[in-house]
């Protein structure tokens, strides 16, 4: 067991408790789920209930003033909490619900640190407000007991101390841009387009509609000559641009600065260098409409052109 300084950080917590949550959502996969129906087709499940539930006694171990909004159980804690998090426990029901592994698992802090975890590739993006990175191997076992991944890799105690997830290396550093920075199992975030695919929410509603809808992007002769579309869990996908695993996203909505599905991604993708923005290229925050998240300027700019209808055979 490697456990956290008295005091852990609050990047430490949110990572904790973003792989506590992960652990709920692997170690259910492939059974049956009841579903809970929030109408216009939406529904969660007893594993969104169930993975809010392990983050949130994280949360009120290692920061019992902080409030804490969940997407399945609203706001808690103190009314007058100066800090607040911000938790989506299985962002991709619908995938979740059909036997998609494609989710992620959100715990940000409003503002600050931020942490995203995949329950299935073990990997968990994270990001202090600073820089971003990713860490791999962070696999636990569902036990109740010390969590850990398959190769000791600690990352929180059975009675519910904070244990920083560290990755236990024979020797070495780390290759690639992190090297000599930081221990093995861990990778700074590196945004790239090279892979051309941009990911593109095509959920309803579409209140940018009809001045901007996504559903006609993928349509227009400037986007499929120049990217390829995937849809996949939001946050997921946001996760990947801050990694050079996706050239760009793009959503509709309204300000989604402070939304549990959006804001840990935001903050991941800022804090590696990608182009943050609306639909409109104001900056995110009140008042804003929808995300575009490009890896790099070019790639944004190529984006608002077509959005703007000043691309490519507009």
């Amino acid at each position: 067991m490697i456990d956290s300084p008295a005091s852990p950080t609050d990047t430490e917590v949110a990572a904790v408790a973003a792989l506590a949550g992960a652990e709920v959502v692997r170690a259910r996969y492939g059974r049956r789920h009841s579903r809970i129906d929030k109408g216009t087709g939406d529904f969660a499940t007893d594993v969104d209930v169930a993975a809010e539930e392990a983050i949130l006694d994280i949360i009120r171990t290692a920061r019992p003033g902080d409030a804490v909004h969940g997407e399945e159980g609203g706001r808690r804690g103190a009314v007058d909490a100066v800090r607040e998090w911000l938790v989506d426990p299985l962002c991709g029901t619908l995938n979740y619900a059909t036997g998609s592994q494609l989710v992620a698992v959100n715990v940000a802090l409003r503002a600050g640190p931020a942490a995203v975890a995949d329950p299935f590739s073990g990997e968990v993006f994270l990001t202090d407000g600073e820089t971003a990175w990713v860490r791999y191997g962070a696999h636990g076992d569902a036990d109740g007991g010390d969590r850990a991944d398959g190769d000791g890799n600690a990352y929180v105690c059975g009675d519910g101390r904070a244990a920083v997830p560290v990755r236990r290396a024979a020797g070495g550093q780390a290759s690639g841009p992190v090297a000599g920075r930081r221990p093995v199992g861990e990778e700074r975030l590196a945004p790239t387009a090279d892979t051309r695919l941009v990911d593109v929410n095509l959920d309803p509603p579409f209140p940018g509609a009809p001045g901007f809808r996504a559903v006609d992007l993928l349509a227009h002769p400037g986007f499929v000559e120049r990217f390829r579309p995937r849809v996949v869990s939001t946050t997921l996908a946001l996760a990947w641009v801050a990694a050079g695993r996706r050239a760009a996203y793009v959503t509709d909505g309204g300000d989604l600065s402070g939304s549990v599905h959006f804001a840990a991604g935001i903050a991941l993708c800022r804090a590696a260098g990608c182009v943050v923005t609306g639909v409109d290229g104001a900056p995110v925050g009140p008042g804003g409409r929808g995300l575009v998240v490009a890896a790099d300027a070019g790639t944004h700019r190529l984006l608002m052109a077509l959005i703007r209808g000043r691309g490519r055979d507009a």
